[in-house]
């Protein structure tokens, strides 16, 4: 049986195994690890990470791809199918400790910004994505890839690793480049799931000063906005993008 990948779905299955050692390193994969995957696609990945670590959970949407997976189920791999963000991937068992995939196009940046908090287990992310999305985690302030998962992912991680790769390791071959990333946890600030609606509200209206971004979303008058930005050193006409991410917890600690 072929499986067509889904364009609706952001699919873009893995087709060159040579790819695979560089996950493997690149997620320094050891045999306590426990494995969150999603989007196994054709399996391909799946089948290499169970061969290494204790535990694989494979998340994957389309129903279609059972007759294609099902022989991986059991032993130390467990097939979830469902809606990454809307399942509890919190509640599996064995709790994760990794985040190893390659990432479905339509969902990645909103799967690795909800797991920084929302999966405290995860000691590691390596995951595939849009090499425009893999800078956008790690971009400089002041640049036109840094926004909100920018500084989200470097209040919560380090970069450990980068790899460019090919568009011909997939099939069909995606129209635009692709990146490996890996990052690995730092402690997170306190109240992050606050902090996250600052960042948020700061970078909603990028166009806009930082104090009228943050009254435009109805998180804080501009008032406050300045008084905030005051407090921390800054006047009223920075911009989000201006602001270094540790700044952002002291923005949210003078709000």
């Amino acid at each position: 049986m072929t499986a067509v990948p889904k364009k609706r779905l952001g699919q873009h299955f893995l087709a060159d195994e040579n790819i695979l050692g560089v996950i493997g390193r690149l997620a320094e994969l050891e045999p306590a690890d426990v494995v969150l995957e999603i989007g196994p696609g054709l399996g391909m990945l799946t089948r290499y990470l169970a061969e290494r670590v204790g535990h694989v959970h494979a998340i994957e949407l389309d129903r279609s791809l059972q007759p294609r997976l099902a022989h991986l189920a059991g032993g130390n791999v467990d097939l979830h199918w469902g809606d990454a963000l809307s399942l509890d991937l919190g509640a599996l068992r064995p709790a994760s400790t990794k985040l190893v995939a390659n990432l479905p196009y339509n969902v990645a940046t909103p799967i690795v910004a909800e797991s920084l908090d929302g999966l405290p287990s995860l000691e590691l992310w390596c995951v595939m994505v849009q090499r425009e999305v893999a800078d956008r985690f790690f971009a400089s302030p002041s640049t036109k890839a840094y926004g909100a998962v920018s500084v989200l992912v470097q209040l919560a991680a380090r970069k450990t690793g980068f790899h460019p790769v090919a568009r011909t390791v997939f099939r069909p071959p995606p129209n635009v480049d692709s990146a490996l990333v890996a990052f690995r946890r730092l402690p997170l600030p306190l109240d992050f799931t606050r902090l996250k609606c600052v960042i948020e509200a700061s970078f909603a209206h990028r166009r806009k000063t930082l104090p009228n971004s943050l009254a435009l979303a109805g998180f804080a008058s501009r008032e406050q906005g300045i008084d905030a930005l005051a407090a921390i050193g800054r006047n009223a006409s920075v911009r989000a993008e201006e602001l270094e991410p540790a700044e952002f917890v002291d923005l949210a600690a003078a709000l």
